[in-house]
């Protein structure tokens, strides 16, 4: 049975912007070439610098498009800004982070990424 987090992605994933994020071929190269355990250490310094602090420096316009994988699962997971991270989560804005709300991020953003990855249904 799908937990809450599963849930939520797939509400997520089915909003017509969330919905067009996929890993492109150099994403999956990335994953290929550093694995899952380094791109979850990646997010969690990604997460760490950029959206985890109360005021986050340029929030709304800090996570790139492209680039790296755990950028694009950002966007598909609506955890690339405070103000998503807030509408679609409830992760209230003006806060830092705790440890539990990062690792919540994390875990959302490697789920992604390993469903992009191996995705389990057909083309």
């Amino acid at each position: 049975m799908a937990d809450e987090l599963d849930t939520k992605l797939v509400r997520i994933g089915q909003h017509p912007f969330r919905a067009r994020f996929r890993l492109g071929s150099r994403d999956r190269a990335m994953v290929d070439l550093r694995g899952m355990s380094t791109l979850r250490r990646h997010a969690h310094q990604i997460i760490e610098q950029r959206l985890a602090p109360a005021e986050p420096g340029n929030d709304g316009r800090q996570t790139p498009y492209r680039g790296h994988p755990v950028f694009v699962a950002q966007h598909a997971t609506a955890s690339c800004c405070r103000t998503c991270l807030q509408r679609w989560h409830g992760n209230p804005a003006g806060h830092a982070l705790d440890d539990a709300e990062r690792a919540y991020v994390v875990e959302a953003i490697c789920r992604w990424i390993a469903s992009q990855y191996a995705p389990t249904c057909g083309p």
